[in-house]
C-alpha cells in the first residue's frame, strides 16, 4: 500500500472536483479546490518526494474550448517529472504513443475500452500493440446502479454495461501493467472510503491497483488499510492540504508499504 499523488486539470487549472458533478456540456464541475499553481508545480513537488505512478488526468473532452489549455498544462508536469507520471483523459491507441513522447510512464485509459457501452478486445488489442502493456494503464472508475458497480466512461457521465468483477480485471489484466478505479460516489466527497468496493479490489491478486474515492482522514485511511488488507494503493485529493483540505501532505508522502 502506498500513496499514489494526483494531478487533475479542467478548464486549464489544477482542480479538485466532485467526481458526479462533470458535464461536458459548458465544462461545468463542482469544484473544492482551484489550485493558484500550475501543473508543473506538484509534478516538481512530487518529483522531490520520490513519489512515482501519480496520475494527470485531463478532465476536458478533446473538443472543449479549454482542452488545449488542460493539455500544455499537462506537458508541462510531464517534462518537470519525466517517467514519474501516468496521463488520462481522451487517450487511444492513435494518440498514446505521443503522451509517452511527452514525458509519461504510462498512458490511462477508458472510453476508448468501453466504447459504446461495453469491452473492446479489439480496442485493447489495438492499444496493446501501439504503446505495450507495460505502458497501460486501464480506468475502470464505476459508480453504483442497482446495488452493482457499473464502469463509467466519458469523464464517469455514462454507465457502461460492464459490471466490475474479479472476473473482468483478470481477463482485462493481460492487456494492461495496472489498474486505477475512482469510486465515482464518493470521489472528491471526503466521506469515507467505499468500503465494498475498496473490499472487492482487495480481494484482487493480479495486476496492481490503485484505488481513489472518499478518503477524507488519516482515519479514512487506517479503514481503508483494514479494509484492503493494505493490498492496494490510494489515492488523496481533495482531503490533502495542499488541495486545502485537512490531511498533511508530510505525512501521506511516506506512506510505502502495509506496514
Amino acid at each position: 500500500m502506498r500513496f499514489r499523488p494526483c494531478i487533475d486539470i479542467h478548464n486549464g487549472k489544477v482542480k479538485q472536483i466532485v467526481g458526479g458533478s462533470l458535464k461536458d456540456e459548458g465544462d461545468c464541475a463542482k469544484e473544492n479546490f482551484a489550485s493558484i499553481y500550475d501543473a508543473d508545480y506538484f509534478a516538481e513537488m512530487y518529483k522531490r518526494n520520490g513519489l512515482r505512478g501519480g496520475h494527470v488526468i485531463l478532465l476536458n473532452p478533446p473538443s472543449s474550448e479549454y482542452y488545449e489549455a488542460a493539455l500544455r498544462q499537462a506537458r508541462a508536469a510531464l517534462m518537470a517529472y519525466p517517467l514519474g507520471l501516468q496521463i488520462g483523459g481522451g487517450i487511444h491507441a492513435d494518440n498514446a504513443e505521443s503522451f509517452l513522447e511527452m514525458g509519461a510512464s504510462h498512458v490511462i485509459v477508458t472510453s476508448y475500452v468501453f466504447k459504446d457501452g461495453r469491452i473492446r478486445w479489439e480496442n485493447l488489442e489495438r492499444l496493446r500493440k501501439a504503446v505495450g502493456k507495460e505502458h497501460v494503464v486501464i480506468d475502470l472508475s464505476c459508480r453504483k446502479k442497482e446495488g452493482e458497480y457499473y464502469i463509467v466512461t466519458d469523464r464517469w457521465q455514462k454507465f457502461t454495461e460492464v459490471r466490475l468483477s474479479l472476473q473482468v480485471l483478470e481477463e482485462i489484466a493481460s492487456y494492461c501493467d495496472e489498474f486505477l478505479v475512482h469510486g465515482v460516489d464518493v470521489e472528491g466527497r471526503s466521506c469515507g472510503v467505499d468500503e465494498r468496493l475498496s473490499g472487492l479490489l482487495g480481494s484482487y491478486s493480479g495486476a496492481p491497483v490503485t484505488y481513489a474515492g472518499g478518503i477524507g482522514s488519516l482515519a479514512d485511511l487506517n479503514r481503508f488499510r483494514d479494509v484492503t488488507g493494505g493490498k492496494i494503493d490510494f489515492t488523496i485529493g481533495s482531503a490533502l492540504d495542499i488541495f486545502g483540505g485537512k490531511i498533511p501532505f508530510e505525512v501521506v508522502k511516506d506512506i510505502r508499504s502495509c506496514e
